[in-house]
């Protein structure tokens, strides 16, 4: 374990440059003690470790030293190719240097472990899409890679449901879910990060000023916060429905979020070995457009405003298929 630390610090202090004691013992989730050990230790060791006191210090490595990659256990690398993604790496322009990097870790292995390894890479494959669902490819992913990469601002002409707008922003992150391309920037002047899906960007124009990246930024967590924030302010209603045992194996195979109805009203009129849900909609509107999709195996039973839409809408199918 201990060896384990010691070469996570060096890995991360290579990766990341300047850190300090408290985000060492953070990331490491160690005490603070603890790590100014550890450092004491890699010094004594020969490592080139040095720190500097103050508000901007911290520890670092010795300009332009590195370390081989050693110590990689075989729970790691199967780790590491669980998280290979081949689809993504080709969008990226970067399918060459993952297939490069692969083999290097492989190398790095000792011999009894890159069978394992090299297993892990041959039966597992990761696709992103859902069933029936396009693979979207944005216009300028290469270039917001580039920029996230490099840290340099972009300009971008920018498509929200307000219209178009230009934007000069400071790129952090970028997100793949569900097949499309999320950009994690700040909006230069803001202080905190917004995402912006990267097929509604129209114009895509590198500056080439850099900027400042946030050191203790996780894009990870920034993004698992966000989602818990979108999602409560898009789903603002919910729909009281039932279902029947057909339409609750739907709504499970299209993984939409539903909970039991706290209802124990015998008014509800619901068929027998049917069960009271709620979902969580966007809008009256919206929540019809989803629930026709389960036609007869699912029975709205309120509010009533989306009842009364829906029938609506079903007097208006009956009509146009009448015509036709």
């Amino acid at each position: 374990m201990k060896a384990s630390r010691l070469l996570s610090i060096m890995m991360m202090l290579q990766t990341r440059g300047r850190m300090t004691a408290p985000a060492l013992a953070e990331a490491l989730e160690v005490s603070e003690r603890t790590i100014l050990r550890d450092i004491d230790q890699l010094s004594t060791a020969g490592v080139p470790i040095w720190g500097d006191r103050g508000r901007n210090g911290g520890f670092q490595l010795r300009e332009r030293w590195s370390t081989d990659l050693t110590g990689l256990t075989e729970a790691e690398a199967q780790a590491l190719f669980l998280a290979g993604l081949p689809g993504p790496a080709t969008e990226l322009g970067l399918d060459a240097m993952a297939t490069s990097a692969r083999l290097k870790v492989i190398a790095s292995l000792p011999a009894e472990s890159r069978e394992q390894a090299d297993r892990v890479a041959s039966r597992l494959h990761v696709d992103m899409v859902d069933w029936y669902q396009a693979q979207e490819t944005p216009a300028f992913l290469r270039e917001a890679a580039d920029a996230v990469w490099g840290a340099y601002r972009i300009e971008v002409t920018y498509e929200s449901w307000r219209g178009l707008s230009h934007r000069a922003l400071e790129p952090l992150g970028l997100v793949l879910k569900g097949g499309a391309w999320y950009l994690v920037a700040k909006v230069v002047g803001k202080p905190d990060p917004s995402t912006f899906r990267l097929a509604n960007i129209h114009e895509l124009k590198r500056s080439s000023r850099r900027f400042k990246r946030p050191s203790r930024f996780d894009l990870a967590k920034h993004w698992r916060a966000a989602m818990v924030k979108y999602e409560a302010e898009l789903y603002r209603m919910t729909a009281h429905i039932a279902v029947s045992p057909r339409g609750e194996r739907w709504l499970a195979n299209a993984r939409v979020k539903t909970a039991p109805l706290p209802s124990d009203d015998s008014r509800i009129d619901t068929p027998p070995g049917w069960k009271t849900l709620i979902m969580p909609i966007e809008s009256i509107d919206q929540g019809v457009r989803k629930l026709l999709a389960y036609g007869a195996e699912v029975k709205i039973v309120g509010p009533q405003a989306l009842k009364d839409r829906f029938i609506v809408e079903l007097s208006r199918l009956q009509t146009l298929y009448e015509q036709a």
